[in-house]
């Protein structure tokens, strides 16, 4: 990582039992020092039918987020299509290339992972994260899962603190948002 960048990371994404939960920790760090406890990485949009999370470089993932939500409004909500069309954009355009940032987005059926490469994932298992925390979120996410009745929410908030105390780029400050029956 350049000592100069703006980071804003790990995002966790679990789709269980019809319902859906995003976390986002709340850390922004520049190189080595944190500069903000508080950063709200995770939201809803479109009616609170749609969640997203998003990881990088700070004005990156904000510039990002908000193509994005223009994307779900131009195409009447549809996740799947709102994400490929965001990524063909992304890839396509000289200028968005050069976005360093990451999205994670949900509604109650889909879950995607969207990258500047054009890469539009939807997991297997219904478990995406991202950003410097994000393999430790991830693991700790299927562990719960598979080994577990927590629901969710429960599952991102736990997986969220044990990323916490391993990643340094990650902090407890979690905020999580949910959406399903």
């Amino acid at each position: 990582m350049h000592p100069s960048k703006i980071h804003a990371t790990t995002i966790l994404c679990v789709r269980k039992n019809g319902k859906v939960a995003i976390a986002g920790d709340g850390q922004v760090s520049f190189g080595n020092t944190v500069m903000k406890n508080t950063a709200r990485k995770v939201r809803k949009l479109y009616s609170d039918k749609i969640v997203s999370g998003f990881a990088g470089s700070a004005a990156d993932a904000f510039t990002l987020f908000e193509l994005f939500e223009k994307k779900v409004h131009e195409y009447g909500g549809s996740l799947s299509r709102s994400a490929v069309e965001l990524a063909r954009e992304w890839r396509s355009d000289r200028a968005l290339r050069r976005l360093e940032a990451m999205l994670i987005v949900a509604d109650k059926d889909e879950s995607f992972l969207v990258s500047g490469t054009g890469d539009v994932i939807s997991p297997d298992d219904g478990i995406l994260a991202i950003g410097s925390g994000g393999n430790y979120a991830l693991s700790a996410a299927r562990a719960l899962y598979n080994h577990t009745d927590l629901d969710p929410v429960q599952i991102v908030k736990e997986a969220m603190n044990i990323a916490a105390d391993i990643c340094i780029y990650t902090n407890h400050n979690i905020i999580v948002e949910e959406i399903g029956q």
